[in-house]
């Protein structure tokens, strides 16, 4: 056992945590998000969160590494298809309140992808973690900064 490592942090999940450098990204997938195929398609790194949710595996993330300081918008989610348009994904407004702890950016340090664009970044991701999250349009990638 390790002091101060989130009970939610998988050993697996540790060691990729550790593994990434500056500016590798993290994709955390929702419940139906095809993380398997995402990470066959460019060699990512699948880790499996099965039954944990996307906001407290964001958090513990958030406790072990920092946002990349050097981009705009380090915390990029996937915009509702205009299919959808009109439904509320109420997660992300979780997601902005959970990365204002950790960075002074807060909500400005959120981006969107368009659905299809958030896949296609999602394979170049140094590691897709899949979550058992519930909801919807829930899935994030996080762009690792230096540890200071």
């Amino acid at each position: 056992m390790l002091k101060n490592i989130p009970p939610i942090i998988s050993p697996e999940l540790l060691s990729v945590l550790n593994e990434m450098g500056h500016g590798d990204r993290i994709c955390i997938g929702d419940g139906n998000f095809p993380g398997a195929s995402m990470a066959d398609a460019e060699g990512a790194i699948l880790v499996r969160a099965d039954g944990h949710g996307v906001p407290e595996l964001l958090d513990a993330i958030l406790q072990l590494i920092p946002l990349d300081e050097y981009v705009d918008t380090p915390a990029m989610v996937m915009q509702v298809a205009p299919k959808d348009k009109g439904l509320k994904v109420p997660i992300v407004d979780e997601y902005k309140k959970i990365v204002a702890k950790y960075d002074e950016r807060g909500e400005k340090a959120f981006g969107e992808y368009e659905r299809f664009e958030f896949y296609d970044e999602a394979k170049k991701c140094y590691c897709i973690l899949q979550s058992g999250e519930t909801a919807i349009y829930a899935n994030i990638i996080l762009q690792k900064g230096v540890v200071k």
